[in-house]
């Protein structure tokens, strides 16, 4: 079994939907994010880390995906999606930056249903 088709894609989703949750609550509250929720992106970037490196020992092993260069495309936007929120959240320093670091949180698991689709 693919490694971006275990658990731990299934936990990375669940705490990029709670990463988006808690900034639509801080948004809802009109407060900007703050260090708190760069360390709760930072939290979910690590686990994209460490499931991308999981599906590279993978690929390097032998299995290929079914569309190997959608799933680069795709894997690195990923990478890079969160990063580029947290970025311009803190380019925003109102309440709208909370919403931009939702969003991008928000579009994480649609991104690694992507990725387990792809894979095939």
């Amino acid at each position: 079994m693919a490694r971006v088709n275990g658990p731990l894609a299934t936990v990375v989703i669940f705490a990029a939907l709670a990463l988006a949750a808690w900034c639509g609550i801080t948004a809802l509250l009109n407060r900007p994010p703050g260090r708190p929720h760069e360390a709760g992106a930072a939290v979910v970037e690590l686990g994209l880390v460490a499931l991308t490196a999981l599906t590279v020992v993978e690929i390097i092993g032998g299995e290929r995906p079914a569309e190997p260069a959608i799933f680069v495309g795709y894997l690195i936007t990923t990478l890079a999606l969160l990063p580029a929120g947290v970025i311009m959240a803190r380019m925003e320093p109102t309440r709208w930056g909370s919403v931009i670091l939702g969003g991008a949180a928000l579009v994480l698991p649609v991104l690694i249903l992507r990725l387990q689709q792809v894979y095939g």
